[in-house]
């Protein structure tokens, strides 16, 4: 596909629903006693993947447009499948599925496409076994033998919001009391979303307590729209000249609200307004302007809050003055790519200045560069990442496989391009 340029990015979008809090409401809705009603459910594939694998298991969820109704079966309701449940690109449902079916009184074995395949799964199997789970193997297909779990004191070695989940929601099953210690905080929409449906379980700052639970009671889930997607635009406003773009009804839950302060600490023109709260979660606008950029410095304690976002701001780095360093990302190698290799190799092909370096990559920015054929590696947010970098560089782009953003935000060329006219 030939990446179309616009001249400027002006406008009104509303990017499509959470895709964290989308897989969850459809997990914990399942799970429920009662119906859940949720609104601004993402159509991406990988929320749809989940959607499959809970109905083989006996839910019934009907979808209308952006409207999902998941008719809970309660913590004890979910069925044998009558085979392998197959989660495409989805690492979110691989993970979380683990943790629930760990404790299940029958057996279920998962796989996904050739990326989820090579995705590591020990990091959850791991913990999880510790509880008395019996999984086989560490990548997928996994194998899962129900069996009663045991709680455990549990210090997560990294900050993954999916492994965190997948514990939690083990220890809904446990015959005990569940700690897990974070090192640093990682997105909490799991714990916001058990909470509101009854869960026994309590959170100090770093320390998530779960104690077995009965019984979960369904609630309406409004999923705000998934800051994730909304990075792209933040992004593309403040590099394009002449450009003012306002992302309406955006989740800004502080554990994921990193690429908002790194912008601003880059010198991005970006206001929030219409702050309100829905459903525990915090919503605004995020208003982006034409700004002057400069590089930074992005790691620590950040990272977790911005994990998915940093190749689109390695696109910011190519347009902000000096040197930008993004370190402590090394769970970049283990997404739907190595992120931090496709994001250098596919740079390069530009003539951009770009290092990189065991945990992340140096950027030297504010240089001219050039189109180039781009590779997304089936990565969505490689293929709209490097979509926001045609936009500045002189001459003509592509990319391979513009399908594959389908997999987060299925409309994303039509709104880019409508901010163009």
């Amino acid at each position: 596909m030939v990446i179309q340029k616009i001249k400027k990015a002006a406008g009104q979008i509303k990017v499509p629903g959470d895709k964290s809090i989308s897989h969850r409401a459809v997990m914990l809705g399942s799970l429920a006693n009662g119906v859940t009603e949720i609104s601004g459910f993402l159509k991406g594939a990988d929320c749809l993947s989940t959607i499959d694998c809970f109905r083989k298991m006996g839910i019934d969820i009907d979808i209308n447009g952006e409207n999902v109704t998941v008719h809970g079966n309660g913590l004890r309701g979910l069925k044998k499948p009558d085979e392998m449940l197959y989660t495409g690109n989805s690492g979110t449902t691989t993970r979380l599925l683990c943790g629930i079916l760990a404790g299940q009184n029958f057996d279920t074995s998962i796989t996904g496409d050739a990326s989820i395949q090579k995705r590591p799964m020990g990091r959850v199997v791991q913990p999880l076994s510790m509880m008395g789970a019996k999984i086989e193997n560490e990548y997928c297909p996994l194998y899962i033998t129900g069996t009663k779990l045991h709680g455990i004191n549990y210090k997560m070695p990294v900050a993954s919001a999916q492994v965190k989940t997948a514990i939690i929601l083990a220890g809904l099953y446990a015959d005990g009391e569940t700690v897990i210690h974070e090192i640093e905080k990682s997105r909490d929409h799991t714990e916001l979303m058990l909470s509101a449906m009854g869960a026994d379980l309590t959170v100090d700052n770093l320390d998530i307590t779960v104690k077995p639970t009965n019984d979960l009671t369904a609630v309406n889930v409004d999923v705000p729209g998934d800051i994730s997607s909304a990075a792209f635009f933040l992004v593309l406003g403040a590099i394009m000249p002449n450009s003012q773009i306002t992302v309406t009804n955006v989740g800004i839950n502080p554990t994921r609200t990193g690429i908002i302060d790194v912008l601003k600490d880059m010198g991005a023109d970006i206001t929030l307004e219409n702050v309100h709260t829905s459903a525990g979660e915090t919503v605004a606008d995020i208003t982006v302007r034409s700004s002057s950029l400069k590089g930074t410095t992005v790691g620590g304690d950040i990272i977790p809050r911005l994990i998915d976002e940093l190749p689109i701001i390695a696109v910011a780095a190519v347009f902000a003055d000096g040197q930008t360093v993004i370190k402590d990302a090394q769970e970049l190698k283990v997404k739907e790519t190595n992120r931090i290799r496709a994001v250098v190799d596919e740079f390069n092909k530009c003539g951009i200045d770009i290092t990189e370096t065991d945990d992340g990559m140096i950027i030297n920015g504010g240089k001219s560069i050039h189109g180039a054929d781009f590779k997304t590696y089936g990565d969505h947010r490689m293929a709209m990442s490097l979509t926001v970098l045609a936009q500045l560089a002189n001459g003509e782009s592509t990319l391979d496989d513009s399908d594959c953003a389908c997999v987060s935000y299925p409309t994303f060329f039509d709104d880019f391009y409508k901010l163009g006219k």
